[in-house]
């Protein structure tokens, strides 16, 4: 039922960091110390602007523009001083960050070139992705987190990835 109504109330215009909690939750427990940005090795979390309304100077996360590295450790979840973000008991798996769309037609292999960036690059490894025996990519989108470094370190412009939103 809280699902539902939050859902209802709350659009989900923000990808938060790893472990947090529902958006309505996040927003009444987040207290916007910047705890977790500071954590955060890879310096992808940005702070909501004040433009943003309630949800104001809380953490978020732009997967295409400055990706997630997947910590195993997860180091911003960690820093955080209440329960906005948590580490997961199972760590990463099943945790998504969004969803990563593959375009094989913008993808350089599909016209017998190598590469192998996208996969040499990814922090999650052969479970997320992995080259098939052409030497082409193949997104495992069960094993995928959504981080976005395969979307930033592909080759292709375009990108031969989209992140996508939750829900999206």
């Amino acid at each position: 039922m809280a699902k539902a109504t939050e859902e209802r109330i709350v659009q989900k215009r923000y990808v938060r960091p790893p472990g947090a909690l529902g958006e309505v939750g996040f927003l009444t427990a987040c207290t916007r110390c910047g705890a977790c940005a500071a954590a955060c090795p890879a310096g992808s979390i940005l702070h909501v602007p004040s433009s943003g309304g309630l949800a104001a100077a809380t953490p978020y996360l732009e997967p295409a523009r400055i990706p997630c590295i997947a910590c195993p450790d997860m180091p911003c979840a960690v820093a955080c001083p209440t329960d906005a973000l948590t580490v997961p008991p199972n760590g990463w798996e099943g945790q998504r960050l969004g969803w990563i769309e593959f375009h094989p037609d913008r993808c350089i292999t599909f016209e017998g070139k190598e590469c192998g960036v996208c996969v040499r690059s990814c922090p999650v490894g052969e479970r997320a992705l992995s080259l098939d025996e052409d030497g082409r990519p193949v997104l495992k989108v069960e094993g995928c987190v959504a981080c976005g470094v395969c979307v930033r370190d592909c080759i292709t412009v375009p990108s031969s990835f989209t992140f996508h939103m939750q829900g999206s």
